[in-house]
């Protein structure tokens, strides 16, 4: 029966989530069941084109990126897939009407991994946009279930929570980035001598995406709001700790919040959500 296989291709898509990232994990149970599974599925398509352009190093990943590509629109033609991922992502895609325009436009990005190494601003926010933006707007195509207008209100603030994400990320993984593969996202910084006023205008950015989310997380459908507002906290926490470390250390390490951190991040955001602060 194909509903065994959907509940097996869900699952998959779960497994890379849980695999991947604890954060988004733990993010993707705070919101409401009835949409897990289409979270999941958009989590478990992004992570898997992302994987091939950073760690199948080895092998011929322009081809295999070309190859998930062409899978990817196929499954969404065609309203099936044998890849699990894929097949879970497709029927996200067709259920919740995604624009296919945010899904070519991150594919686009995954292709800009493969031979940008280093960044112009113009093509910063380029990336940005493929690869943590538009991600943001799929999911809101979930959060939003049809209702164009609610999402045409949150759109704005969801790209800047993703973008926000994206340059956390970027912060805390720049030792990887720089070691293992030779690539620096922010324009016109050189990290092997990064100063703490580079840091500061970078930080100034990140803190002012941070902010102008705040209105649309406030605002979202009740099922979708506090599993992002976990994500926030985590995420504006992790930022507050690279705040206070000094630039070197940023290539000497990778920044993680220590276990217990993000029990008391969980807490805290679930008393305030029931208090009614967000």
């Amino acid at each position: 029966m194909k509903s065994l296989f959907d509940d097996v291709s869900y699952k998959s898509s779960k497994i890379v989530t849980h695999a991947y990232s604890t954060s988004f994990s733990l993010g993707i149970k705070c919101l409401h069941r009835s949409i897990h599974k289409p979270i999941y599925a958009i989590y478990g398509f992004v992570r898997l084109a992302d994987e091939i352009v950073d760690s199948f190093l080895d092998f011929p990943r322009a081809d295999i990126l070309t190859e998930y590509k062409t899978q990817t629109y196929r499954a969404i033609n065609q309203g099936i897939s044998s890849n699990p991922v894929l097949n879970s992502f497709q029927e996200t895609v067709n259920e919740y009407n995604v624009n296919p325009e945010l899904i070519e436009t991150f594919l686009q990005s995954m292709e800009m991994d493969l031979v940008q190494q280093n960044y112009t601003r113009e093509n910063f926010d380029t990336y940005i946009l493929g690869s943590a933006e538009v991600v943001g707007l799929m999911c809101l195509h979930v959060f939003c279930n049809g209702d164009k207008m609610q999402y045409e209100r949150l759109r704005s603030p969801a790209m800047r929570l993703g973008a926000a994400f994206q340059k956390v990320n970027f912060l805390r993984d720049m030792k990887e980035d720089l070691q293992d593969l030779n690539r620096s996202y922010f324009p016109n910084v050189n990290f092997d001598a990064l100063t703490d006023r580079e840091k500061k205008e970078i930080e100034i950015e990140i803190a002012a995406d941070f902010k102008a989310s705040t209105c649309g997380i406030r605002n979202l459908p009740r099922e979708a709001r506090f599993g992002v507002y976990l994500a926030y906290v985590y995420y504006f926490s992790l930022f507050k700790m690279i705040c206070r470390a000094p630039s070197e250390a940023l290539i000497k390490r990778r920044f993680r919040l220590p276990r217990y951190k993000k029990i008391i991040i969980l807490i805290r955001s679930y008393l305030g959500y029931r208090l009614g602060l967000v």
